[in-house]
């Protein structure tokens, strides 16, 4: 009787030493659980700036500081970036990785079928860049037979490419690169290809930081509203929810404007109607 006694009581030592090992292993698997927050893995390509990039080692830039004034304070979320290529980021929201992404992102119908579109953050249209000695290309018109550097995926790059499908007896010259703007910005400068097509912001601020001043910057008309959005994985309906009420909040309390001042240098933003 005295053994089955002891046996009892070790199997008893042994079943609240199991129980404390469980609970001390499940609260160092995730803290954000722990404390009742879900992680929000928000992923970027880090370029181009000031949209989003690297200084001294950590991510900044408008989106980037836009989306921590999306989560501050909050008693839900806990957000985190991870930095990838460009075609990561669309890669990583299909397979459930990113539940979000910021990289100076536009709207496109087939975009839409397949992710969720937040509230817009900053306007920004499109531009044509040439070399300022260059008199041959002052419109799209003149892009027949020029050649330019694009990003597979983006979309300058389905734009000239709709292009070419409709001047399929005077096409563009499409060279398909994995360089980042500043680099393909650099190109341009040095004569390797004709033009650049992309965001006002973007142009400008690379010819300035990087004293591109042999580059010209001609505005382009266009019938759409010009705007860069952060995008969701499908699924996501109840953080889309979140991220545009606090979108609205931080236009109205001036945070937006704030932020597009200090790294666009003016007012950049969408009209408030179109924030919803």
């Amino acid at each position: 009787m005295k053994k089955i006694v002891k046996y009892s009581s070790l199997a008893a030592l042994g079943l609240v030493a199991a129980g404390v090992l469980a609970a001390c292993s499940g609260g160092a698997k995730k803290e954000g659980e722990a404390a009742g927050k879900k992680e929000i893995i928000v992923a970027t390509n880090a370029s181009p700036k000031p949209f989003n990039y690297e200084e001294n080692g950590e991510l900044t830039g408008y989106e980037i500081e836009v989306v921590r004034a999306i989560f501050k304070d909050s008693d839900k979320y806990d957000v985190k970036f991870e930095k990838t290529e460009w075609s990561g980021v669309f890669a990583g929201l299909d397979a459930d990785r990113y539940q979000m992404a910021v990289n100076n992102i536009s709207y496109t119908k087939e975009r839409a079928e397949k992710y969720l579109y937040a509230a817009p953050t900053a306007k920004n249209p499109n531009v044509l860049v040439v070399k300022k000695d260059d008199s041959s290309i002052k419109s799209l018109d003149d892009i027949g037979g020029k050649s330019t550097e694009v990003v597979q995926g983006t979309t300058s790059a389905k734009q000239l490419e709709d292009y070419n499908k409709q001047h399929s007896d005077n096409p563009t010259v499409l060279n398909y690169t994995r360089a980042d703007f500043q680099q393909i910005m650099g190109r341009l400068s040095d004569g390797q290809f004709d033009y650049k097509i992309f965001d006002k912001i973007g142009v400008e601020t690379v010819i300035k930081n990087q004293g591109l001043d042999n580059l010209k910057v001609i505005e382009l008309p266009s019938d759409q509203q010009p705007y860069v959005y952060p995008l969701l994985a499908k699924g996501q309906d109840e953080l889309k929810t979140f991220v545009d009420k606090r979108i609205q909040e931080l236009y109205k309390d001036g945070t937006l404007e704030k932020l597009s001042k200090q790294f666009f240098g003016d007012t950049y933003l969408p009209a408030e109607a179109d924030i919803k």
